[in-house]
Order: C-alpha cells, then sequence, then structure tokens
C-alpha cells in the first residue's frame, strides 16, 4: 500500500503540471481583456504601463514559467513565514488578482471560512443522512420507509437548489420571517446569541445543499447495498448463525462502502470549489461566488488558481478513494 501511495503521488506531479499548463492555455484563448474596465479618460501610455505591470506583454511561455514559480515555490514560501514568522519570500513577486490588485491565496484564505461554514457543514450532514438512509431503505426493500425515502431522494436529485432555495426564502424569510434571506458574512461568533443568529443563517443554504447531497450518495447507498444483499458471501454468514446486525453491518455495509468511497471523495473538491448556485442565491461570500466574480472580470490570475486548486483536490481525494478501497476489502490489494 506504501509503494502504491508514493508511485501515485509520483505519477500526479506530471498529471497536475499538464493540467495547469492546459487551464492557462485555455484561459490565455479566453476573449476578454482585464484592461477593459480601466475608465476612457486613462492615457494610453498609462494603460501601457498598467499592462507591463500586469505582466500582460510577455511571451505566454513567460507568463506560465512565473506563475508556477509563483504557486508553486512563492506561495508555499509565503505560507512558511506566515506560520513560523520568518521572511523567506520577503520581496517575492505572488500570484496578483488583475481585479482587486491584492494576492490571490489571500483572498481566497479569506472565503474559504464562508464556505467551509456552509457548503461543508451541508455535505457533512448530506453523508450522515445519506448513509442510514440507504442502508435501512435497501434492508426494507420496497417497504414504506424504502418508497418515502426514494422519493424524497428523487425529488432532492431532481429539483435544481436555485429553485428550492428560493422556495424557502419565499416561505422562511418572506411568509414567517423565521430566518434571514441574506447570508452575512461579515457576522462573527463571540458570545451565545451571536452563535445562534449563525445558526439560524446557516439553516436554508445548508438544507438546500445537505438535500442534494444525501439524494444523490442515498440512491449510491441503497443500490450498491441491494446488490451485495443477494451475494452469496451474506447467505453463507446467515448460514453460521451470525446475528442480522452483523451481517448487515459488518459485512454488507463494509463491500457496500468501496462504490460510495468514491461518490463521497470525489464530492469533496466541490466543498472547496463552493456551491456556486446555492451561493448566488444566498449571497454566501464564498468561493464559488470569488469564481463566478473573477470570471465575469476576466480575472486570469485568480481564475487560474481557483481551478487548479479544485483540479488538485480532485486528484488528491481520488488517491485516497484509491487507498480506502484496500482499506475496506481485504481482497484489493496494490502489491
Amino acid at each position: 500500500m506504501l509503494n502504491f501511495t508514493i508511485r501515485r503521488l509520483l505519477i500526479s506531479v506530471p498529471t497536475l503540471v499538464f493540467i495547469s499548463l492546459v487551464i492557462f492555455l485555455l484561459l490565455q484563448l479566453a476573449p476578454g481583456d482585464p484592461m477593459a474596465q480601466v475608465p476612457l479618460t486613462v492615457p494610453p501610455e498609462v494603460k501601457q504601463k498598467m499592462r507591463e505591470a500586469l505582466g500582460l506583454g510577455q511571451p505566454i511561455h513567460i507568463q506560465y514559467w512565473k506563475w508556477l514559480v509563483q504557486f508553486f515555490w512563492v506561495e508555499p514560501l509565503h505560507l512558511f513565514d506566515y506560520m513560523f514568522n520568518t521572511v523567506y519570500s520577503e520581496g517575492m513577486q505572488r500570484v496578483i488578482s488583475w481585479q482587486t490588485r491584492s494576492p490571490v491565496m489571500d483572498i481566497v484564505a479569506q472565503r474559504i471560512p464562508q464556505t467551509l461554514w456552509v457548503v461543508g457543514m451541508s455535505y457533512v450532514l448530506g453523508i450522515m443522512i445519506a448513509l442510514p438512509l440507504g442502508i435501512i431503505s435497501a434492508y426494507k426493500q420496497y417497504s414504506i420507509f424504502d418508497q418515502v425515502g426514494t422519493f424524497i431522494s428523487m425529488v432532492g436529485f431532481s429539483v435544481p437548489t436555485f429553485f428550492t432555495g428560493v422556495l424557502l426564502i419565499v416561505v422562511f424569510s418572506v411568509q414567517l420571517q423565521w430566518f434571514p434571506s441574506i447570508y452575512d458574512t461579515t457576522h462573527k461568533v463571540t458570545d451565545f446569541s451571536s452563535l445562534m443568529f449563525q445558526i439560524k443563517q446557516m439553516i436554508m443554504p445548508v438544507s438546500v445543499l445537505a438535500l442534494y447531497n444525501a439524494a444523490q450518495i442515498g440512491r449510491f447507498m441503497r443500490a450498491s447495498m441491494l446488490d451485495n444483499l443477494n451475494q452469496d458471501y451474506v447467505r453463507t454468514a446467515r448460514a453460521k448463525g451470525l446475528p442480522e446486525k452483523v451481517v448487515v453491518l459488518v459485512h454488507v455495509l463494509r463491500n457496500s462502502m468501496i462504490p460510495v468511497i468514491t461518490v463521497i471523495a470525489l464530492g469533496v473538491p466541490q466543498v472547496f470549489g463552493g456551491a456556486i448556485i446555492t451561493e448566488q442565491v444566498f449571497k454566501v461570500n464564498g468561493l464559488g461566488q470569488l469564481l463566478i466574480t473573477a470570471i465575469q472580470a476576466n480575472d486570469l490570475p485568480m481564475v487560474q488558481t481557483l481551478t487548479f486548486i479544485f483540479a488538485i483536490l480532485i486528484v488528491l481525494f481520488n488517491l485516497i478513494a484509491d487507498v480506502l478501497y484496500g482499506v475496506l476489502d481485504p481482497r484489493i490489494r496494490y502489491d
């Protein structure tokens, strides 16, 4: 397992470099000019100096190399300096946002807590709902619980989040006035009352996303459990006199979790990517909203940095899922 993990990590390096090149070239070919929003009263020579300051006048391969150095060397050094109060990155050029003229990673660090508060919490809640729902639905197939759970899963998976988000706002914010319709990203939790307000403003966006995540993962969990409940090893375990709870929760569940682990692991990068539509509906100032703003402003450093971070997370959690396969199923070996 250790050799497999090391090999996968080594293979991931050229994979990520290739992905970064593709992202960079695609964004370079995209239409638009970051200087388009500069007022017309600015003289042309000033605009030219601004373009040179942003690195727009250099060849593409030089821009790409500088971005790689900044992302893989300068930004980690800056993080190290911040954590240990050193000055190794002093004077080095960081990845700068064209829109805000500030370091991209500083903005990302500011937005991550908001995304984790809402999207991360909804993903954890969705998993906690989906796993027992799928297990019980499969074990009690065609029962009333299974039919109700399947119906709710179909609704949660089929209805778009922008519809359920607006519906909750109309019912619980406009009509009942129980929860705020707009998420206050400037709110800080300092005491019990501020904590209660934070919970109140999280309820609707977390519920919308948790319903969608639970519906998706629950459907996979139910299908995987049904596939394993009819296997020969289950009948053998029952014939040996094992308690039904041990058969279902130890033998069947362990094998059923293998495909579900893939779904859960590949869904984790979406947490950091943010739920773009839901963040727009509830005005959550997270990473999804940041990506939309950067695309609209043609902020290429911000867009390529965010998309590359998402690519890193996808590769990483693919590796984690593969390792968990071997942990869950002793038949899987990577030697």
